[in-house]
């Protein structure tokens, strides 16, 4: 009979196998894999995201209404960019299904101040600044929790140089207040900030 040759290389690889520190580890990093591998399989279900959204697993769907531009000075496609917006905002953040009407989440509203002011007077009584503000009234519902619910205003604003007309820079200015808006509402009503 043949003897198998043992070379003192795999003689210290059996040894390092076999030491009483590793055997003790082993079954600690299994647990530890296996925990890993259960939490990615649940998707982190429980309320938490990471996208900010803190959810109950029972909120399935959301109904967004149109918000009416009921402002003074009336912007026309202020309404459809807000709304729009606001879609999308709850598109990326969460999978919560659109619904027209009867979602676990409504929002609806109206737009009730566009709105600029001269900002930064200067000694020769002079604007250096002016301040558009935009402001949107939001009713939120909450179907699965309604003290979450709310009835309130947002404003935001932006400024820019006084030597330009609104006319100018509107159309930049804007797509940053209702971002800033669409922020506000998002946080206030699932980040529960």
């Amino acid at each position: 009979m043949e003897r198998a040759v043992t070379t003192p290389r795999s003689t210290a690889f059996h040894r390092r196998i076999t030491e009483p520190g590793l055997r003790r580890r082993r079954p600690l990093q299994i647990a530890l894999a296996v925990l890993v591998l259960a939490l990615a399989a649940t998707g982190c279900r429980g309320g938490y995201s990471f996208t900010g959204a803190s959810l109950s697993p029972d909120t399935k769907s959301i109904t967004i209404d149109y918000f009416q531009n009921m402002a003074p000075v009336v912007m026309p496609t202020l309404s459809n960019t807000f709304t729009e917006t606001l879609i999308s905002k709850f598109r990326q953040r969460t999978r919560l299904t659109f619904t027209d009407f009867g979602g676990d989440l409504t929002f609806e509203g109206e737009i009730t101040n566009y709105d600029v002011q001269s900002i930064a007077i200067q000694a020769n009584e002079q604007a250096a600044q002016s301040r558009l503000t935009i402001t949107v009234k939001v009713r939120y519902t909450n179907a699965q929790d309604d003290k979450q619910n709310f009835d309130r205003s947002f404003s935001e604003y932006e400024d820019f140089s006084a030597s330009l007309s609104l006319d100018a820079v509107q159309d930049d200015l804007i797509p940053r207040i209702v971002d800033k808006l669409t922020e506000s509402i998002f946080n206030a009503s699932v980040a529960n900030w």
